[in-house]
Order: structure tokens, then C-alpha cells, then sequence
């Protein structure tokens, strides 16, 4: 599985990097930045929750 952002429809709300700091930031502008780009275990599921509570859809994740 891979993780993906779409920055065009980020809206920096944070929470995925609420969800876990390990996987996501910020930029200075606010908008998401993936530091786990191939989630395995734990974070694949903290991954597909933060897909899944993403207020703009700017998160998902793809088979490879």
C-alpha cells in the first residue's frame, strides 16, 4: 500500500498528524506532508484512519 496526498484539496486541519505524528506533518502553509510513504502494522491502520477522518478527502491509500 502506498499513502498519497492531494495538496490542492488539503485544507491543513492536522488531523492526520493528530492521528500520528510518525506518519504526517505539516508544511509551513499548513498542508499535509506523508513521512511514511509505505505504511506496514501499526501504521497502515493509523494510515486508513486518517484516509478515512480527512475533512477534505486529501488522503488516500493505493495497492501498488
Amino acid at each position: 500500500m502506498k499513502l498519497q496526498k492531494d495538496h490542492d484539496r488539503c485544507i491543513g486541519a492536522g488531523q492526520c498528524v493528530r492521528t500520528d505524528p510518525k506518519i504526517f506533518d505539516q508544511d509551513d502553509d499548513g498542508l499535509v506532508q506523508i513521512l511514511v510513504e509505505h505504511p506496514r502494522g501499526a501504521d497502515e491502520a493509523a494510515a486508513h484512519k486518517a484516509v478515512f477522518i480527512c475533512p477534505a478527502k486529501a488522503l488516500s491509500l493505493v495497492e501498488e
